[in-house]
């Protein structure tokens, strides 16, 4: 059960990646690929944490301007 869970786990991590990997191009982040590969790679920390991200992911995955 406990293979389950992680395997969820990290299938929503990896969805979350590359949605936001995908819309990254409507976010007001800095274009450089090491900046694009640490908020990627970040984004459950930085989703919980900072408010301007939040922001920025949901434009990324829904395309919307907040």
């Amino acid at each position: 059960m406990s293979k389950l869970i992680a395997i969820i786990v990290l299938g929503i991590y990896l969805v979350g990646i590359w949605k936001f990997v995908s819309g990254y191009n409507r976010t007001n982040f800095n274009r450089q690929l090491p900046t694009k590969l640490m908020l990627a790679l970040l984004w459950p920390v930085l989703l919980t944490v900072n408010t301007s991200y939040r922001q920025n992911f949901t434009k990324a995955l829904k395309g919307k301007d907040y």
